[in-house]
C-alpha cells in the first residue's frame, strides 16, 4: 500500500488541493473503496455514485435517456455524461467514471463481455479510453477499477505534477 496507485493519487490530489468524485457502474463501488482505503482520503475524495441501472444513471447523474437509448449504457457518450454528472453534483475539480459489461452475460457482438469505457472530466478537458478485458466477472470488475485508477494517476502526473 505504501506506494500503491491509490496512495500516489492521494499525494498528487493533496499536493494540488484538488477534489475528486467518481461515478461507477460495472465496478459497483470498487474505485471508491480503493481510494478510501488510504488514510486521510477525506481531504480530497468527496464521494462516489454507484449508478448501476439505467434508471439510476438518469436519476443520480443526470444522464440523458436519449444517450442511453441511442448509444447504450456502455459507450463513450454515457461515460462522459457520468463523469460530468459526478463532477457537477459533488462540485469537484476532477471526476472519473466507468461503465462496462462485467459478464458473464450482457455482451453483444458489437460490445462483448469485458467492454469497458472509462472517462475523466476536469477543468482542463475530457478524456475517454476504451478497454476490452477478458476475465470472468470479478476479474473484469477489478481490471476496470485498476484501469480507471491508472488513468487518473496518468492524468495527475501528466497535467499537474
Amino acid at each position: 500500500m505504501a506506494n500503491s496507485v491509490e496512495v500516489q493519487i492521494g499525494h498528487l490530489l493533496r499536493k494540488r488541493e484538488l477534489k475528486l468524485a467518481v461515478a461507477e457502474s460495472c465496478t459497483g463501488g470498487l474505485i471508491g473503496d480503493r481510494i478510501t482505503n488510504v488514510p486521510g482520503s477525506s481531504e480530497y475524495f468527496l464521494g462516489g455514485l454507484v449508478a448501476y441501472a439505467n434508471e439510476a444513471k438518469v436519476a443520480l447523474l443526470g444522464i440523458s435517456w436519449d444517450t442511453l437509448n441511442t448509444k447504450g449504457a456502455v459507450s463513450q457518450e454515457t461515460v462522459l455524461e457520468m463523469a460530468r454528472g459526478a463532477r457537477r453534483i459533488l462540485n469537484t475539480d476532477i471526476a472519473v467514471a466507468v461503465t462496462g459489461i462485467a459478464g458473464p452475460g450482457g455482451g453483444t457482438p458489437e460490445k462483448p463481455v469485458g467492454t469497458t469505457w472509462i472517462g475523466l472530466v476536469a477543468k482542463q478537458g475530457e478524456w475517454t479510453r476504451l478497454f476490452q478485458f477478458s476475465g470472468n466477472r470479478e476479474q473484469n470488475k477489478i481490471s476496470s477499477a485498476n484501469a480507471a485508477l491508472q488513468m487518473l494517476l496518468d492524468y495527475l502526473q501528466d497535467q499537474i505534477s
